[in-house]
């Protein structure tokens, strides 16, 4: 790996390539290990949509643009329409409660060969000044690319920036590496990391050389019931959604626990 052409690369330009380049391995993972718990929690979201296959009976306002966004992001080919759904969800879900605060379209950078690099996270969770979560929808409609080297970068900005508050903040200091979490979207199906990103890491794209240490990112796919159907189908199905909804719950929690941030 260590003789691949390296090059610099803007966050949504990044592939499986970049990864190999820069020693970057990702790690499905299972429930226990990701979560600490076998026992998903149950997600704190109105009764309504987890009961529901299709709209029906009295809805609040939210309830029911749950399933309007659900439809666009599962029918509809737009970007846009996926972030939409993800900003809903997210909201629905209380990751802007506390703390932290839901932002989109949120700019950030790293440096790559000496240059500063763009990568713009989607939907992203910060706390205080400090970014703890990036979600990435698929930009490759068509394609047979996926967005999880695209959250990695955006990931690596996010602790880029993360150090330079550090350094321009009077007493806080840096740090050798922080784990950010991450999510992706392709329609409504939703896969969750855990990026550890280290200085060595940045410092190692700086100057586009190969990493001594290994950066492990840990993956996990939601237990739905049929794992072969989902990358299709989502959160359409109610059994589908259930489970996905207790990750995003369990997920939210253990970021708590390690920020001190919403529960």
């Amino acid at each position: 790996m260590a003789t691949l052409i390296r090059s610099s690369k803007s966050g949504s330009s990044w592939s499986r390539n970049e990864l190999f380049a820069f020693n970057i391995v990702v790690i499905p993972v299972d429930t226990v290990t990701f979560f600490g718990s076998e026992q998903l929690p149950p997600p704190s979201i109105p009764n309504s949509i987890l009961i529901n296959e299709i709209p029906s009976g009295q809805l609040t306002k939210d309830e029911t643009n749950f399933f309007k966004y659900l439809a666009l992001a599962n029918s509809n080919n737009e970007e846009s329409a996926v972030d939409d759904f993800a900003t809903h969800l997210l909201r629905l879900m209380n990751y802007d409660d506390g703390g932290w605060l839901l932002r989109t379209k949120k700019e950030m950078g790293f440096y790559m060969g000496g240059q500063m690099v763009d990568a713009k996270a989607d939907v992203s969770i910060m706390n205080g000044q400090y970014y703890i979560l990036v979600a990435q929808e698929d930009k490759r409609f068509g394609t047979l690319e996926d967005p999880e080297a695209q959250v990695i970068a955006e990931c690596i900005a996010a602790f880029a920036y993360n150090q330079m508050l550090r350094q321009k903040t009077p007493g806080a200091a840096q740090v050798k590496s922080e784990t950010i979490s991450a999510i992706t979207m392709v329609g409504t199906t939703a896969t969750f990391y855990r990026v550890n990103v280290t200085q060595s890491l940045l410092d190692s794209l700086v100057t586009l050389s190969y990493p001594a240490e290994e950066t492990v990112v840990m993956r996990y796919m939601p237990p739905v019931p049929e794992p072969q159907r989902y990358p299709d189908e989502g959160m359409a199905p109610l059994g589908n959604r259930c489970v996905v909804l207790q990750c995003f719950e369990a997920f939210k929690q253990s970021m708590a626990m390690s920020t001190g941030g919403s529960s």
